[in-house]
């Protein structure tokens, strides 16, 4: 038995199942085009939903999430990253993670595979499936894109809000994760399922300040934020880690070194 904390059935086991054996059994990653680096694992996300009779329906490449099942009030995010690279965190366009969306229960299927790569076709290096609430639990907030226009000598130029979300990776988050494939979701999902088993608790403590806002000096290129104090703050959410049965027991733990920490020299490299 499978369900979610408010007892609806979840589909989370059966896809990182699939995910998990495919990757055992070599199922490689096909390049259709070295133009298109983007949506090469997604593609291979949405085979591997075939291949389960997984029934989705897969959404352009703008929208959000990835892929929409049919059979289940659930949707799967899909994010690829080359390795060796950049892992401690990923850019999120117009979009902030959460596990919510339009009524649906969102998960991230983060991958990685090699960074240098010759052929056209290559391997999963490692998978974390987790509920979008691990890397953000906030489901209230809303992004909206704003502009204004009177920019410029001229006073026509249109200056426009677009802002770009860096969000921390589950291999960021957790130890325990490279080289392996796990599920994280919600301690208070009940998993009863022969075919996986726990391999560690995490915890994620809310923090004591919220931004709600923040003003740019386009004279000094300034960005401030603005902070309110968090009436949640200190808030923790439990989260449990799985692993499919017979591959291992290396344990998942929340990772010790500050991911604000993690992410701090990518930031700084972008920003440059």
């Amino acid at each position: 038995m499978t369900r979610a904390e408010d007892g609806r059935p979840t589909s989370c086991v059966d896809v990182f199942v699939v995910f998990s054996r495919s990757i055992a059994d070599g199922v490689l990653i096909e390049r259709v085009s070295r133009q298109d680096k983007e949506f090469h694992f997604q593609n291979w996300v949405g085979s591997r939903l075939d291949d389960a009779g997984i029934h989705h329906d897969q959404s352009g490449r703008n929208s959000y999430p990835d892929f929409t099942l049919v059979d289940y009030a659930e949707g799967f995010e899909v994010k690829g990253l080359a390795w060796p690279g950049r892992e401690a965190n990923y850019d999120s366009n117009s979009r902030v993670p959460a596990g919510r969306h339009n009524g649906r229960t969102v998960f991230y299927v983060f991958g990685r595979y090699p960074a240098e790569i010759d052929k056209d076709a290559y391997p999963v290096v490692d998978l974390v499936v987790c509920h979008g609430d691990f890397l953000n639990a906030d489901h209230n907030y809303v992004h909206k894109n704003k502009s204004f226009r009177g920019f410029g000598s001229y006073g026509d130029l249109l200056v426009r809000d677009r802002k770009m979300y860096v969000a921390p990776t589950p291999f960021a988050l957790a130890e325990g994760t490279t080289g392996q494939c796990t599920l994280i979701v919600p301690a208070a999902y009940t998993i009863d399922d022969p075919r996986v088993h726990p391999v560690g608790d995490l915890v994620r403590v809310e923090t004591a300040d919220l931004v709600v806002g923040y003003s740019f000096d386009l004279v000094e290129n300034r960005l401030e934020p603005k902070f309110v104090p968090n009436p949640n703050a200190g808030k923790a959410h439990h989260f449990r880690a799985y692993r499919r049965c017979g591959v291992g027991r290396v344990a998942v733990s929340l990772r010790e070194t500050a991911v604000v920490e993690l992410m701090a020299d990518t930031a700084e490299e972008d920003e440059e």
